[in-house]
C-alpha cells in the first residue's frame, strides 16, 4: 500500500484531562516533549515517514499554539498547493460538545472533509503516545491481511485512560474478543486508538452509528462489530510510552535518558521532524556541571544540572542546582535556587534561594509563567 492513498486523521485534544495541568493551556497534541518536540510530531512524523503527503488534524479547544507550532506544515513538507495539513476546529457549538461527547461525532463533524479527499484508506490516531512507527509496515500488513481495519496494540501494563480497547483474543492475526477499559496496570494486549480502514468504510459505520446516537468509536463501532468485521491487530513493538498521567508523561522524557531508548526514538532511518527555532548554541559557564540530561539550544547553564529536560532558551544561575526536572522553554532559576523532582511549565522563575522538590513517584508541577 502506498502511503499517498492513504488520508491521516490526528485528534489533538483526545485525552486530554489525564495531564489537565499541562493541557489547561495547550492541547494533548501540542504538549511539550524530550527538549524540543511536541507531542503532534511524532504522529506527524510516522505519517510523513510513509508518505501520507494529507493530514486533517481535528481540534475541539486550546488549539492555538497547536496552530503556531504547525503553522503551513513545512517542517514535515505538508505546505503545498494541493493536499498538505488541514486544521479541522470546530465551526459550531455543536462540533464542541460532539468532540467533548464522542470521538463519533467529532469525524461526523469532518465527513465532508473526508468525503472531498481522494484517498481510499484512512489512518486515524490519537496524539497520547510517542513512538517511531514503520507506518509502511502497517499499511502492508493491512492490505495483505484482507482484514477490514487494522487495530495497533501494545503488550504491556494497561494504562488509566478511559474506553481503552483489551484485545482478549487474538487469533491468526484477527481480534476474535475484546472488552473496553481493563484493570488500570494489569500486563494485557491493550490497542492504541490507532486505526487503518478504507474510508468508505469510516464513512458508513460512523454515518450509521451517528444516526443512532452511539458516541464511542471504540466500544459502538470496533467492539460492537468485532463479529460482523475483519478487525485485524498488529502489535507494536519497541519503545513505545502511552501518556495517561502526570507520572507517566515525566517517566516517558526521562526514559530517553537511556541512550537505547533515545537512539529507538529518533531513528536515522524514520526522523522526528519538529519546528526548529533558530537559537545559539548553549553556553556553558565556568564553574558549571551538567551530567545525564537532554539540554536544547539557546541556554546559559552556569550552575549544576543532573538527570534533566531542558527546553530552549532556560537560565540556570551560578550557585543554582536542577535535577531530576523538566523545565520547559524560556524557565529562569536564580542564584542559589535549588529544583528537585519538577515539571516547570514555560517561563516559569525560581528566585534566588528558593527550594522546590518533589519525589521519583510525585513530580512537582509548576504552572504557566509562575513566579516563585
Amino acid at each position: 500500500m502506498n502511503g499517498k492513498d492513504v488520508l491521516g486523521i490526528i485528534f489533538a485534544n483526545t485525552d486530554d484531562d489525564v495531564i489537565s495541568e499541562v493541557t489547561g493551556v495547550r492541547s494533548m497534541a501540542s504538549v511539550p516533549f524530550a527538549g524540543g518536540y511536541r507531542l503532534v510530531d511524532f504522529v506527524l512524523s510516522n505519517m510523513v515517514n510513509a508518505g501520507i503527503t494529507k493530514v486533517g488534524v481535528v481540534t475541539n479547544n486550546n488549539y492555538q499554539s497547536l496552530m503556531d507550532h504547525i503553522g503551513s506544515g513545512k517542517p514535515w513538507d505538508l505546505s503545498r498547493k494541493y493536499e498538505g495539513i488541514y486544521f479541522l476546529p470546530p465551526f459550531n457549538a455543536e462540533a464542541v460538545e460532539n468532540y467533548n461527547a464522542s470521538k463519533i461525532g467529532a469525524i461526523k463533524n469532518i465527513l465532508h472533509f473526508l468525503q472531498k479527499s481522494n484517498e481510499e484508506y484512512v489512518f486515524m490516531t490519537d496524539c497520547n503516545y510517542v513512538a517511531n512507527l514503520d507506518l509502511d509496515e502497517i499499511f502492508d500488513y493491512h492490505e495483505k491481511s484482507g482484514s477490514d481495519m487494522t487495530q495497533l496494540y501494545i503488550h504491556g501494563k494497561t494504562p488509566a485512560l478511559k474506553d481503552t480497547p483489551i484485545l482478549e483474543k487474538i487469533e491468526d492475526g484477527r481480534v476474535t474478543k475484546m472488552s473496553i477499559g481493563g484493570i488500570e496496570g494489569k500486563t494485557s494486549d491493550y490497542a492504541l486508538k490507532a486505526v487503518i480502514m478504507k474510508k468508505s468504510l469510516l464513512e458508513s459505520l460512523v454515518s450509521v452509528s451517528y444516526a443512532k446516537g452511539l458516541v464511542s468509536f471504540e466500544k459502538d463501532i470496533i467492539m460492537k462489530n468485532i463479529k460482523k468485521l475483519n478487525i485485524g491487530a498488529f502489535e507494536i513493538k519497541g519503545f513505545c510510552k502511552v501518556i495517561d498521567s502526570l507520572q507517566s508523561y515525566f517517566d516517558a522524557n526521562f526514559s530517553l535518558l537511556e541512550f537505547d531508548n533515545y537512539k529507538a526514538l529518533f531513528s536515522a532511518q524514520r526522523p522526528v521532524f519538529t519546528k526548529v527555532y533558530d537559537d545559539m548554541p548553549t553556553v556553558y559557564g565556568l564553574g558549571s556541571d551538567v551530567s545525564n540530561s537532554l539540554v536544547a539550544d539557546g541556554c546559559i547553564i552556569e550552575g549544576e544540572v543532573e538527570n534533566c529536560i531542558i527546553f530552549r532558551d532556560c537560565r540556570v544561575e551560578k550557585g543554582a542546582v536542577v535535577r531530576n526536572s523538566i523545565l520547559m522553554p524560556h524557565c529562569f532559576i536564580a542564584q542559589d535556587a535549588t529544583v528537585n523532582y519538577c515539571i516547570a511549565d514555560k517561563a516559569v522563575t525560581v528566585r534566588s534561594g528558593k527550594s522546590l522538590s518533589g519525589a521519583d513517584s510525585y513530580p512537582v508541577y509548576i504552572g504557566k509563567n509562575i513566579h516563585i
